[in-house]
């Protein structure tokens, strides 16, 4: 039998609602997502790891990934680029939360352009099906991706906080 993943969560303020913080025994970031979503969270952690494969409880205490969390809320955007994730997505998904990973934060780039960082051009709706599974919102930044025409397309979190995200990161940059 395999084991259960053990995962705990941590829920911390931010400015733009409660946010769920999920870590493994290692401290690996597995999920991160808004309070008001957590069944979208739940689910996409069962899709990626199996519905009994993991267990979540409450962490007892804040940790190093809650704290730079919340620096980075605090606008110290760059601090979330080198906490450590671990995904359990395909491999191609996990291409895809890797080459989020390294759009420099306060830009933006669109769903086609990613596909092309990819190696793969003509992959496009594959890349924003990948970036809508993306467990770990923020730190794996999908809110960076847009549509082609500039747009602010699809995020899990809301419009308006994808909005909220890339005007936080900008303004931290200049």
């Amino acid at each position: 039998m395999a084991e259960v993943l053990q995962l705990f969560v941590n829920r911390i303020d931010t400015p733009i609602g409660k946010m769920l913080v999920v870590t493994d025994r290692e401290e690996n970031l597995r999920a991160v997502d808004w309070t008001d979503h957590e069944q979208r969270m739940q689910r996409l952690l069962c899709l990626h790891y199996g519905a009994s494969g993991f267990k979540i409880e409450p962490a007892h205490s804040a940790n190093g990934m809650t704290d730079a969390i919340n620096r980075y809320f605090a606008g110290e955007v760059e601090v979330i680029d080198t906490l450590p994730v671990k995904g359990g997505g395909t491999p191609f998904q996990c291409q895809v939360w890797r080459a989020l990973r390294k759009i420099r934060c306060g830009t933006t780039v669109s769903y086609t352009q990613l596909a092309e960082r990819i190696g793969r051009p003509t992959a496009v709706r594959a890349v924003g099906l990948a970036n809508g599974a993306n467990p770990i919102g923020v730190v794996v930044p999908c809110h960076r991706v847009i549509g082609s025409d500039g747009s602010l397309t699809g995020y899990g979190g809301g419009i308006e906080r994808k909005r909220w995200l890339l005007e936080h990161e900008q303004r931290a940059r200049q």
